[in-house]
């Protein structure tokens, strides 16, 4: 007692922190580092046009990093007692998007609220990952009967997303409940079973131009089988069910292509080979190979990018925002980019093994599971190894409603940090 009154009256701002004394200030300090960064991308997009999204996303950061320093200070145990209300307010706002919502770029996801554009399924991520944190709490994923209730969690706003058309959040969605779920000690090869249909549904509706492709289906379907047969409790029913459904997939994936827009089936084709429309839905990849390439292993450096500075990649400081770090800074500048991120999720990580409780070690996996899947498709689409989905990178790519939706992500992982158990050293 008298060291902390000496140490109040020696160090005075100790007491004005105090609030924040135990959270984990280097994931904090990454995620402004990343904010910071990603501004000097889009002004650098940005240049030649005047525009100002770098300052709005700035003023937006420091937006984001008041509410989750505003977040941490609260006990995220109270959140327990408010999932049902998180989630029916999580649904209803997806369902006012398709009421009144307004729409852009052949999508209909934003709500105006005072002049600005907001889009609720970005903020669905954390209602979702509030809702399934309580859920797993109550009832791990041991069970059979727990992991379809957490699936029939899921496919409200789920399906609500994806028919506004949001194909790229409804697979946030999914890689969320699956990383939750393997966290809450679901079965891995239960895991499988749910991701195998769609693989199926694109594997088996690949053209068959060679007899190797038959071999590979036939592998896939023995293996699924054998892993349903292994890993439900009625082994025969798993097997053969695992088997059933994973035929019957290739036959929704061609009744499923039906329903999926013109750009849609457009961003999926021409991923694999874009010089097939190089001035239409190839340009974008084409462009963007083509910015990363030519910053080599230093870059152009800042504001010295061809591709960047005269706009020739379509939305490079949104979903193509990896591209403009490519070509300024390099292949060690991507790099470096890449280990800033990493070392971010091995922060979330570190909170999730320490934290009071499991219901905060599963909401921090639930923000590592929607980073890890969003940085790894944005960058993958990119470079050209995956089609284009619209998913921004997180904390660099410009969007109001993506980056405060990051920051009170964080902001209830520090909560969690905050409130666990001091060391005692």
């Amino acid at each position: 007692m008298l060291i902390n009154k000496t140490l109040r009256k020696w160090f005075p701002w100790r007491t004005w922190i105090q609030p924040w004394d135990n959270i984990d200030r280097w994931l904090l300090l990454l995620a402004i580092g990343l904010t910071v960064f990603g501004g000097i991308l889009i002004r650098s997009t940005q240049a030649t046009q005047g525009w100002t999204d770098w300052l709005q996303h700035w003023t937006i950061g420091a937006i984001g990093v008041a509410i989750a320093m505003t977040i941490a200070t609260w006990p995220y145990q109270i959140l327990l007692s408010l999932h049902w209300l998180i989630y029916a307010v999580t649904n209803l706002s997806l369902i006012a998007v398709i009421a009144i919502g307004t729409s852009e770029l052949g999508a209909q996801r934003w709500i105006s609220v005072a002049g600005f554009n907001v889009q609720p399924s970005e903020f669905a991520k954390v209602g979702v990952i509030i809702s399934l944190a309580a859920l797993l709490h109550h009832r791990p994923a041991t069970k059979l009967s727990s992991v379809l209730q957490i699936l029939a969690i899921t496919f409200v706003p789920w399906a609500l997303v994806l028919v506004q058309p949001d194909l790229g959040t409804s697979l946030v969605f999914a890689a969320i409940t699956l990383g939750m779920m393997y966290w809450a000690n679901a079965n891995l090869g239960w895991i499988v079973l749910l991701f195998s249909p769609l693989i199926s549904g694109i594997l088996f509706n690949i053209p068959p131009t060679s007899h190797w492709l038959w071999i590979i289906w036939a592998i896939w379907l023995v293996t699924i089988a054998f892993i349903g047969w292994l890993s439900i409790p009625v082994r025969m029913i798993g097997g053969l069910g695992a088997l059933l459904i994973n035929l019957g997939s290739g036959v929704l994936g061609r009744v499923a292509w039906g329903f999926l827009q013109d750009y849609q089936k457009a961003r999926i084709i021409l991923f694999l080979d874009p010089e097939q429309d190089p001035l239409g839905g190839g340009y974008h990849l084409i462009q963007s190979r083509i910015a990363i390439g030519s910053g080599q292993l230093w870059g152009r450096g800042l504001d010295q990018g061809t591709q960047t500075g005269l706009s020739f990649i379509p939305e490079q400081h949104t979903d193509f925002i990896f591209s403009a770090a490519g070509e300024q800074f390099g292949f060690v500048g991507s790099l470096l980019l890449i280990v800033a991120i990493w070392l971010l999720c091995m922060r979330l990580i570190f909170v999730a093994l320490n934290a009071e409780d499991d219901f905060g070690s599963l909401i921090a996996i639930g923000v590592l599971s929607m980073v890890i899947f969003q940085v790894f498709v944005n960058i993958s689409m990119t470079i050209g190894l995956a089609p284009v989905t619209g998913i921004p990178l997180p904390w660099l790519s410009y969007g109001r409603s993506a980056l405060l939706t990051n920051f009170i992500a964080i902001g209830l992982v520090e909560s969690v940090a905050n409130h666990r158990k001091k060391r005692r050293f």
